[in-house]
C-alpha cells in the first residue's frame, strides 16, 4: 500500500510539473506590450488600416483590424501607447492596443515640426533596429514642441541624435583629419568623412564660429541655427535619397 501511494504521488507532482512547464511555455509566447507611437497609417482593404509605429525595438510596420472602431481613433500620431505585436513576419497584427499616456497636442508650426520627425523616421529608420534613445529622443521633443518651446533647436537637436544613433554622425569640433575646428576656418562637409576645411570660397560652406557654436548647442551664438539647418539639410539629404520630405512643404504654405 505505501509504494502504491508512493507511486500515486510522484505521478501527481509529475502532472504539475507538465502543466507548470506548458504553462511557462505559453506565457513566453506572448506577445508583451511594447510602448509606441504611430508615425502614419494608411487604409488598408476593407475595415483595417496599415500602421507604422516607432518603438524602442525600432520602427515596425502591423495591420490594426477594426480600424473603424475604438482601436481606430487611438492610432493616430502623437499618442502614447501600448501595443502588443502579433506575427514573427516583417508585417505585424495588432493585437492589442491602448493609451499610455496623455496624448501630445500639438497646433501650428509645432504640429508641422511633429509630422516632420515622424516623416524622417519613417524614411530614414530601419524596419525592426531596435534604438530606445531615439525613441526617449522622440517622446521628449514632443513634450516640448507641445510646450511651446523653440522650434529650430528642438528640430536640429532630434536631426542630429538621429543622424548619431545611426551611426552617420560626425565631430563638429574637428576636422576629418583630427584637427581642431579653427574659428576663423572654412569648412565644407563630405558626408561620409566630416568636416573638410578649405580654403577657397565655394557654396555650402560653414564658419569655424558656427560649428563650434552647434558643437556646444549655443543657439544664441550669431548664425548658428540657420547654419545648423543648413548643415543637417546636406547630412541628410544622401540618406533620403534626393527625394524631397513632404512634411517641408507644410512650413512654405501661408
Amino acid at each position: 500500500m505505501h509504494r502504491f501511494r508512493e507511486q500515486a504521488r510522484s505521478r501527481i507532482g509529475f502532472g504539475l510539473f507538465v502543466k507548470l512547464r506548458a504553462f511557462i511555455e505559453y506565457s513566453m509566447s506572448q506577445p508583451i506590450g511594447q510602448l509606441a507611437y504611430v508615425l502614419h497609417s494608411r487604409a488598408y482593404r476593407e475595415s483595417s488600416a496599415l500602421v507604422d509605429f516607432l518603438t524602442p525595438q525600432g520602427r515596425l510596420r502591423a495591420v490594426l483590424r477594426s480600424a473603424r472602431g475604438k482601436a481606430g481613433t487611438l492610432a493616430r500620431p502623437f499618442v502614447p501607447l501600448e501595443v502588443e505585436f502579433r506575427g514573427r513576419g516583417e508585417l505585424k497584427n495588432v493585437g492589442r492596443m491602448e493609451s499610455s499616456g496623455t496624448s501630445t497636442w500639438l497646433v501650428g508650426e509645432a504640429l508641422f515640426s511633429g509630422l516632420y520627425l515622424n516623416e524622417l523616421l519613417i524614411r530614414l529608420l530601419p524596419s525592426e533596429d531596435p534604438h530606445p534613445g531615439v525613441f526617449d529622443h522622440y517622446a521628449a521633443t514632443l513634450l516640448a514642441l507641445a510646450e511651446g518651446r523653440p522650434l529650430e533647436p528642438l528640430l536640429r537637436s532630434f536631426e542630429w541624435r538621429l543622424l548619431d544613433d545611426l551611426g552617420y554622425g560626425f565631430a563638429l569640433n574637428t576636422d576629418i583629419h583630427g584637427e581642431p575646428i579653427a574659428p576663423d576656418g572654412l569648412y565644407r562637409l563630405q558626408v561620409d568623412a566630416g568636416l573638410e576645411r578649405v580654403y577657397l570660397l565655394q557654396p555650402g560652406l560653414f564658419n569655424g564660429t558656427e560649428l563650434l557654436a552647434m558643437a556646444e548647442a549655443d543657439w544664441s551664438a550669431p548664425g548658428a541655427l540657420s547654419a545648423a539647418k543648413r548643415l543637417m539639410r546636406q547630412a541628410l539629404a544622401v540618406h533620403l535619397g534626393g527625394r524631397p520630405l513632404v512634411s517641408r512643404e507644410l512650413f512654405r504654405k501661408p
